[in-house]
């Protein structure tokens, strides 16, 4: 069942009203809220017209507490109330764009409003699409040209890698860190998707680091309109640091401060649930706790559904009431939360499947990034950075000698934390400020790209 669509005419009254350009911030998914606040919250210290186009497809109070977590809550001007899977989801984006740009016409013809994606969510694919179906506009692109890449196996011996041979481990390490990359787009689905075609609607591209810069520039992307921002994650944790907490991260968890040196999992991929990947997964963790390793196992809803589909949960739940050394969670409600913990010189590691993640581990240098992925959009922490290695789900004890190798050897755990940050800083006030000076026509035709005045290209309703 669809929720309703709900414009909130006395916030965009409030910000649109006589306004000549106003930034949409397009938020969707948890990933949306933390990445995308800072961009808010520069707009309104810049003095920029900026308010938010949620989707709506995270709502509840876990899932949709990062609007009100950051304080942004206030600046929603549409809820397009989609909900469903990825087939009603696009549908529903885009017959409610089409009907909230006919809104925007009639009660703001005067203002140029640009929306601003993020990512790889899918409404950075259904966003910028239905915007340019309806409008004939073009869309600006938080965090674009995100490229899966993958390190080369067949510089290591991938049946020795199955059984957990040291050597083989070693070799590949060694093999992610120094010999070269190759791009590989297959996964993960369908985030390499959405941002692959949220690319080809956008105008404006803001590239986290000059890598995602050279995969955009080689797709044929304009190099003027790609500028090296950074990644606003950086000023969502900055923000999260000097927050106080009603309410410690060891107040809801206790044990997580009874004991030092854990191993938090996050897992929820849809390519990580696939049986053989999401056994060797969980199969390489209970291995580690019953060696006696720290572990937090978070359970997110995808996570949930594998557990139970391969029986695996009730071992879970069974592990969660025999071992001390083993906690088992829900989702954690609050951003802060993570980085209080992460931070906190209590997390030896996190391995995770997660895009975000991996950012913030290199902005977060007290926990090493171990990342479950046969590949990663985000390789530069890998071969640059040295602030994360793939641990793929290869078998179960890959995954529990790989990690082992990890969280044993202090020298490779040092070279983890001491990686150089990537990510830059105040990356909300550089996206607000650069699509301030660059108020523009959002779309351009190839005339113009060729230098060519041919008249008016606006107002042309009739296209």
């Amino acid at each position: 069942m669809s929720s309703a669509y709900t414009v909130h005419g006395d916030r965009l009254d409030a910000r649109l009203a006589d306004a000549e350009f106003a930034i949409a911030v397009v938020t969707a998914t948890k990933p949306d809220f933390y990445k995308q606040a800072p961009v808010v919250t520069a707009a309104d210290e810049l003095d920029v017209p900026c308010f938010i186009l949620h989707t709506g497809q995270h709502y509840d109070d876990l899932l949709g507490h990062g609007l009100a977590e950051y304080g942004v809550e206030d600046h929603i001007g549409v809820d397009l109330g989609v909900r469903g899977g990825l087939s009603q989801k696009t549908a529903e984006v885009t017959s409610r764009i089409d009907r909230f740009t006919d809104y925007l016409d009639e009660h703001y013809p005067d203002t140029t409003v640009v929306p601003l994606v993020h990512g790889d969510t899918h409404a950075a694919a259904t966003v910028p699409q239905a915007w340019a179906f309806a409008t004939g506009q073009q869309v600006a692109h938080n965090e674009a040209g995100l490229r899966g890449m993958a390190p080369d196996y067949d510089a290591v011996d991938r049946d020795a890698l199955a059984v957990g041979d040291a050597d083989a481990v070693d070799a590949f390490v060694d093999a992610q860190w120094n010999d070269d990359w190759h791009v590989d787009r297959s996964e993960p689905f369908p985030e390499q998707y959405d941002t692959f075609v949220g690319s080809a609607a956008s105008l404006y591209h803001f590239a986290p680091v000059e890598l995602n810069r050279e995969h955009l520039v080689r797709e044929g992307y304009p190099e003027e309109r790609i500028p090296v921002v950074g990644n606003s994650v950086v000023d969502a944790i900055e923000a999260k640091r000097e927050a106080e907490l009603d309410e410690s991260v060891f107040d809801v968890y206790p044990a997580l401060e009874a004991r030092d040196d854990w191993l938090r999992v996050d897992i929820h991929r849809r390519a990580n649930l696939l049986p053989g990947r999401f056994r060797a997964i969980v199969e390489g963790v209970v291995s580690l706790v019953e060696d006696g390793y720290n572990v937090n196992f978070v359970e997110l809803n995808a996570t949930r559904n594998a557990l139970e589909a391969t029986g695996l949960r009730e071992t879970l739940l069974e592990l969660d009431e025999a071992r001390e050394n083993f906690l088992f969670t829900g989702l954690w409600k609050k951003h802060a939360h993570v980085y209080e913990f992460l931070e906190s010189g209590q997390c030896l590691a996190e391995f995770t499947d997660s895009g975000s993640m991996q950012e913030e581990l290199n902005h977060i240098t007290e926990t090493a990034c171990l990342t479950a992925r046969f590949n990663t959009d985000r390789p530069e922490t890998v071969f640059e950075a040295k602030t994360n290695l793939l641990v793929p789900p290869v078998s179960g004890e890959f995954v529990a000698t790989a990690i082992r190798r990890v969280c044993e050897d202090d020298a490779l755990l040092e070279t983890m934390r001491d990686g150089p940050a990537l990510y830059g800083e105040n990356v909300g006030e550089e996206l607000v400020s650069f699509m301030d000076d660059h108020r523009d026509e959002p779309v351009e035709w190839s005339h113009e790209r060729a230098g060519f005045e041919l008249g008016e290209t606006t107002g042309i309703d009739y296209l």
